[in-house]
C-alpha cells in the first residue's frame, strides 16, 4: 500500500527544525544574549565567593550544615570528602562545579516552584504542562546542547542554561504533587475560617507540601550534577573537564578522579538536602 511507502513520503521535520532555529538565531540572537545576563551575573558572584573563601572556611560551612541537618556521620563524611577532593588537586574545579550547581538549582527553584504550585492548584494547567515536562525528561541530554550552543554560544553560562532545562521537571512535578496531597478538609477548614486563597496557599498548602518540594529540590540537584560532564563538552568548566579530557586522551586515572569528585559532591549535597527535607 502507498501509505506504507515511507521512502516516498518522508516528513522533513529535521529541515523545519533547522529552519526555525536558524530564524531564531538570525532575528532574536540579541534577546537570547540578554537572557544570559542574570545567569552570568549569578554565576560570577558564586564563583567569586567560592574562589575567594579559603578551603577550610568552605569545609566548615558545609560541615555545620551537615551537622545541623544530617547528623554527625554525614558531617564526618562531608569533611573527609572535601579533604579528599582537595588532595586530589581538584579543589578549584569542585568550587566551579558547586557554583554551577547552586546557580542552576537557584533558577530552577525560582521558575519551578511557582509552576508547580500553579499545576497543583489547577488541573487544566497541569494537563497543559505535562507534555512539556515529559519531553524535557525524556529528551537525551546531549540534544539540549545543540540549540543552546546556537542560541547562546559556548561557555559555562550556556552549560548552566542547558542544565536548567534538563533539571527543571522534578521540582515542578514534586511541588505539584505536594500541593495535591494536602488533605482537602484542611483547605476547607482554612476557607471556612475566612482565609483567602493566598493565605491558604501560604499558611496551609505550601508548608504541608514542603517535604515534597524539598524532595524535588534534591532531585534537581542530582540531575544538575549529572549534567556537569555533558556541559563540559560545550566549554563549561568544573569537574567535567578532567572527565572529558581523560576520555579524549584515554587517561583513565584523570577521568577516575574527576568522576570520583563528582560522586562525592553529589553524595554530600544529597545527604544535606535529604536532612533538610526531614527537618
Amino acid at each position: 500500500m502507498r501509505i506504507f511507502n515511507f521512502d516516498e513520503q518522508l516528513i522533513p521535520l529535521d529541515e523545519w527544525v533547522q529552519t526555525f532555529v536558524d530564524w531564531l538565531v538570525l532575528n532574536y540572537r540579541d534577546f537570547f544574549q540578554v537572557i544570559k545576563v542574570p545567569v552570568e551575573i549569578s554565576l560570577e558572584g558564586l564563583e567569586w565567593i567560592f574562589s575567594t573563601l579559603p578551603p577550610f572556611v568552605v569545609i566548615i560551612l558545609f560541615a555545620v550544615a551537615a551537622w545541623r541537618y544530617a547528623g554527625k556521620r554525614v558531617t564526618v563524611f562531608t569533611v573527609l570528602s572535601f579533604l579528599l577532593v582537595g588532595y586530589l588537586g581538584l579543589w578549584e574545579d569542585t568550587m566551579t562545579t558547586l557554583a554551577m550547581v547552586i546557580c542552576s538549582v537557584l533558577f530552577c527553584a525560582i521558575a519551578g516552584i511557582p509552576l508547580g504550585v500553579m499545576a497543583g492548584r489547577s488541573d487544566r494547567f497541569e494537563m497543559f504542562l505535562r507534555p512539556f515536562l515529559d519531553a524535557m525528561q525524556t529528551t537525551p541530554a546531549f540534544v539540549y546542547l545543540i540549540p543552546v550552543v546556537m542560541l547562546f554560544s559556548i561557555g559555562t553560562v550556556s552549560g548552566i542554561l542547558a542544565t536548567i532545562v534538563f533539571a527543571l521537571p522534578p521540582i515542578i512535578r514534586l511541588t505539584s504533587l505536594g500541593i495535591r496531597q494536602v488533605h482537602p478538609e484542611l483547605v476547607e477548614a482554612a476557607l471556612a475560617f475566612g482565609a483567602t486563597p493566598w493565605q491558604v496557599l501560604r499558611k496551609v498548602q505550601f508548608p504541608l507540601a514542603m517535604p515534597s518540594v524539598m524532595a524535588g529540590l534534591n532531585q534537581t540537584i542530582m540531575m544538575a550534577l549529572s549534567m556537569v560532564v555533558i556541559a563540559a563538552l560545550i566549554g563549561a568548566g568544573g569537574l567535567g573537564n578532567p572527565v572529558v579530557q581523560g576520555l579524549n586522551t584515554l587517561e583513565i586515572g584523570l577521568a577516575t578522579i574527576g568522576g570520583l569528585s563528582i560522586v562525592l559532591l553529589a553524595m554530600v549535597l544529597d545527604r544535606i538536602t535529604q536532612g533538610m527535607s526531614q527537618k
